[in-house]
């Protein structure tokens, strides 16, 4: 019998022949929830398109991502317009989408991401604002619908971790209409109950049922509030507002209760570490003071107190004398500077200093004299002998002897080269001047 086997490569491709000639999988509308979103580096977008029992594995490229108006997320429903075809590579069917657009709950998420937005900018989740947990809380409130598996999950594990703890209910609506005015209300009360801590929060749901913990006056009673406060609102993949603002996230509502109280064999465990290092402290300080009790039992002095009083005696009178010797030596070295000023010649005589004071200004003021009169005569000589020489080299002291100056057009004239024949000349005489035409030039 001759089989003819056919390859993985060729199955695949016949399938998706097959997927791509059915008039019903060419072009399909269908309807969601996004999860596993991933944009890859080149600008595609991989998700899963799932519901309450399934899901198919979906991707848009970027062409068509490109034109999108919002950016998907997981957790959000949409509408989706594409083909269903074989990935021959992977052999598996996916849907390749066109177009998506959001699904009624769409708004939602575009209220939740403003809102997230605005009060982040505000300060609201920074970390700086966040109260601590206390370690061991003896009194924990929780907020959260009073029958459900919520409280249920965090009484048990409270009592079962830390038995010592006391947990009080504020039973609140934790879905509908009028759930985030009760959620406020009660935690209001709580917080105002001198807890050590609260929980607030409630079991998984889909984004409606969860959509009482994004309001913002709630979230701004959480910020506010003076009691440390825990988070724990649906699974862990859910986040709310309340997350964000909250002093701490749990995951669920069992794991607040696992971080809100410490496991009772852990602080067992613990107490009995710090017994046995506070009986060893102590052991040793027993040790060290009975120490220091037998050295001082067996003092010297302590056996012989006298002694101790007799040597502090011997000090303090050896003290007391020195302190005198010093008070007599000051004493004396005072009374001899004294005596000494006593008997200077210029206390017993004051006007003596008077009179060597008045014989020195007297001196002073001759002396200046002197000085000012040498000063003046020697200036008066230079003042002479410095006219003298401007009398002999002043040019018009010559034309005394009978020289001239000429001049033309107010210049001196130096050179016969400097003159022409008919040109008008001054003549400056010692007495008076002379306006005089050329008519000859001698070069000799």
């Amino acid at each position: 019998m001759n089989i003819n086997y056919i390859s993985v490569t060729q199955i695949n491709l016949y399938l998706k022949r097959i997927f791509d000639e059915n008039i019903h999988l060419r072009k399909i509308f269908i309807k969601g929830e996004i999860s596993n979103f991933k944009k890859h580096f080149s600008g595609h977008l991989y998700f899963t398109l799932k519901d309450d029992s399934s899901r198919i594995n979906a991707v848009m490229f970027k062409t068509n991502a490109s034109k999108l108006k919002f950016i998907p997320e997981d957790g959000m429903k949409v509408l989706i317009e594409g083909r269903v075809s074989v990935y021959p590579e992977g052999g598996s069917y996916q849907i390749y989408v066109d177009k998506i657009e959001q699904d009624g709950l769409g708004n939602l998420f575009i209220e939740y991401e403003k809102l997230k937005k605005k009060l982040q900018e505000e300060g609201l989740f920074d970390k700086e604002h966040k109260k601590a947990i206390p370690k061991y809380p003896l009194t924990i409130g929780v907020v959260t619908a009073e029958t459900g598996a919520a409280i249920h999950d965090i009484t048990s594990t409270i009592k079962r971790r830390f038995p010592l703890t006391t947990v009080y209910l504020f039973p609140a609506l934790v879905q509908g209409k009028d759930a985030s005015k009760d959620i406020i209300k009660k935690l209001k009360q709580a917080d105002d109950y001198n807890l050590e801590l609260i929980i607030i929060g409630r079991g998984g749901g889909s984004i409606e049922d969860l959509w009482a913990f994004n309001d913002e006056e709630l979230a701004r009673v959480i910020y506010n509030a003076k009691t440390p406060i825990i988070s724990a609102v649906g699974h862990e993949v859910d986040f709310t507002i309340a997350d964000f603002v909250a002093d701490m996230r749990a995951p669920t509502p069992t794991g607040a209760a696992e971080m809100s109280v410490p496991e009772l064999s852990d602080v067992k465990v613990l107490f009995s570490s710090k017994k046995n290092e506070l009986y060893s402290r102590i052991t040793n300080k027993l040790e060290l003071n009975k120490e220091t009790l037998t050295k001082l039992s067996n003092s010297y002095f302590l056996k012989n107190p006298l002694m101790l009083y007799e040597n502090k005696s011997l000090k303090l009178d050896d003290f007391n004398n020195r302190l005198n010797k010093s008070i007599d030596l000051i004493l004396k070295t005072n009374t001899n500077k004294i005596n000494t000023l006593k008997e200077n010649y210029i206390l017993q005589n004051p006007k003596v200093i008077y009179e060597s004071k008045l014989n020195t200004i007297k001196t002073n003021i001759t002396l200046l004299n002197k000085n000012m009169n040498l000063v003046i005569k020697t200036n008066d000589h230079k003042l002479q002998y410095i006219i003298q020489t401007l009398k002999l080299v002043n040019p018009l002291n010559i034309l005394d002897k009978g020289y001239s100056l000429v001049k033309k057009d107010n210049t001196i004239i130096k050179d016969i080269k400097n003159i022409n024949i008919n040109d008008e000349i001054n003549i400056k005489l010692s007495k008076g001047s002379i306006k005089a035409t050329v008519k000859e030039k001698l070069d000799k």
